[in-house]
């Protein structure tokens, strides 16, 4: 029976096989259709090689599927990193495309986004003014029109017009208008010609800023001679040199480096001292050897000192491009110059006392202490093409001869400098820092020793054969 009772009717299985077919299977849950053909969804695939559009960082390296990994650091994996702070995209630019852009950033104030080349003409990856960017309608400086520029010469005519007072063919408001900026204009220039000049004399009184101290007990002893004589016990003969062999006196005081000395001329019982700790000292040599006067002048390291034929005087140059001309017994600033480069040394002339100084400026500077113009050269020596490191008299102090960073040697006439007399250059030399006239004859020495950078002791003639 309960195999009757399996089969079932034909009507049974119509009505079931009709119920099978209503219900349907779906494998795959729905998804939104995303617009592939929009810049943000374009993918770049991990083999390709080529791209036809410039992609963003983020594009590149976006996964392509699953969740982000959890050990990236601000997005990017280690990996990928080319400085310690994240990565740098380099972006390939032509040389002509970057000047136009920086140029154009420069005139106009707006550049275009190298990373959205292709966007820039509708001025949605702009960098820098968008305003500007809409007034010139996207144009660089090299497609601007003729129109732009006429526009603004007749701008400026308009100007000059308005200033010469011829009046032009705009409305009464309009030139008002432009009348007031040129104004303002010219108002503005002469206050800065002002701000100007009063700094240019504010710099010309701060160079007469100039003191000294004395370390002595008395500037004038009881026969009232002052401490710079000469003792009456010292011989007028010039002594015997020895080599040295044992150190006498130290003297000490500076803080810094001395970069030069000089013997007090004839008698050389003092000794003057220049420094760079911006101070210059003069010491006593043959009593009890102690800082006579402190001169402080300079703003910068002292470069270089020369005292006058007779001592009473001395000049010194510094790095503060500053030459001054003292009294050495009262330390009083006599007067002051500033040079056009750094004075590199500086020597008196002995007949006039017309102060020389070999400066950076690849000349030699010529003052004169008795002109009244402070700030006016007498001279300038012309013709170097690098620093002029030494300056010496020669000839009865009629001729003058200079060395520079140009591995050259000039000979002058005193007071001519538009041209050297002779010129010494030779592929060999090397630039000579430092030159000493020895031994001298009736004033007048007989040779140069030239220290010359290639280790070297150039000797030159300097009399007569």
């Amino acid at each position: 029976m309960d195999a009757v009772f399996g089969y079932g009717s034909d009507e049974d299985n119509k009505s079931k096989s009709q119920g099978s077919l209503a219900i349907t299977v779906q494998a795959a849950p729905d998804v939104g259709k995303a617009d592939l053909s929009s810049e943000t969804q374009k993918m770049v695939a991990n083999n390709s090689k080529m791209v036809t559009y410039n992609p963003s960082f983020e594009a590149l390296w976006t996964p392509e599927a699953g969740p982000s990994n959890p050990y990236y650091q601000n997005g990017i994996t280690p990996g990928m990193r080319n400085t310690l702070g994240g990565f740098i995209e380099r972006t390939n630019v032509a040389d002509f495309h970057f000047e136009e852009q920086h140029q154009t950033f420069n005139t106009f104030g707006f550049a275009m986004d190298p990373a959205a080349a292709n966007d820039s003409l509708h001025g949605s990856n702009i960098v820098g003014d968008r305003s500007a960017w809409n007034l010139m309608q996207g144009r660089t400086v090299h497609q601007a029109t003729k129109r732009d520029a006429k526009k603004r010469k007749l701008d400026d005519s308009a100007a000059e017009q308005v200033l010469a007072g011829l009046g032009t063919a705009m409305t009464s408001e309009e030139a008002a208008e432009m009348a007031q900026d040129v104004k303002a204009i010219e108002e503005a220039e002469k206050a800065a010609k002002e701000a100007a000049q009063t700094v240019k004399e504010k710099a010309e009184v701060s160079i007469f800023e100039a003191s000294s101290i004395f370390h002595g007990k008395e500037t004038k002893d009881y026969q009232g001679r002052t401490w710079i004589d000469a003792p009456t016990d010292i011989k007028a003969v010039e002594p015997q040199s020895y080599i040295p062999k044992v150190c006498v006196h130290t003297w000490s005081g500076h803080t810094k480096g001395v970069q030069a000395i000089r013997w007090f001329p004839k008698s050389g019982h003092l000794l003057l001292s220049a420094s760079m700790d911006c101070k210059i000292k003069i010491w006593d040599v043959y009593n009890n050897r102690k800082t006579l006067r402190t001169y402080m002048g300079h703003q910068k390291a002292v470069r270089d000192i020369c005292f006058s034929t007779d001592g009473r005087q001395f000049a010194s140059v510094g790095y503060d491009k500053i030459v001054r001309y003292w009294d050495t017994e009262t330390g009083t600033c006599l007067k002051s110059w500033r040079s056009k480069g750094i004075p590199y040394s500086v020597k008196i002339h002995p007949g006039d006392d017309n102060i020389l100084a070999g400066s950076s400026c690849k000349n030699i500077l010529q003052w004169d202490p008795r002109h009244p113009n402070r700030s006016s050269l007498v001279q300038e020596y012309i013709q170097h093409l690098g620093a002029v490191n030494t300056v010496t008299f020669i000839d009865g102090n009629r001729r003058v001869v200079s060395t520079a960073d140009d591995k050259k040697l000039f000979l002058w006439e005193y007071g001519i400098g538009t041209a050297p007399m002779k010129h010494i250059s030779e592929p060999w030399m090397h630039a000579m820092p430092a030159v000493t006239a020895a031994p001298f004859d009736n004033g007048n020495p007989k040779y140069l020793l030239c220290q010359s950078l290639d280790n070297q002791i150039l000797v030159y003639m300097s009399g007569d054969r």
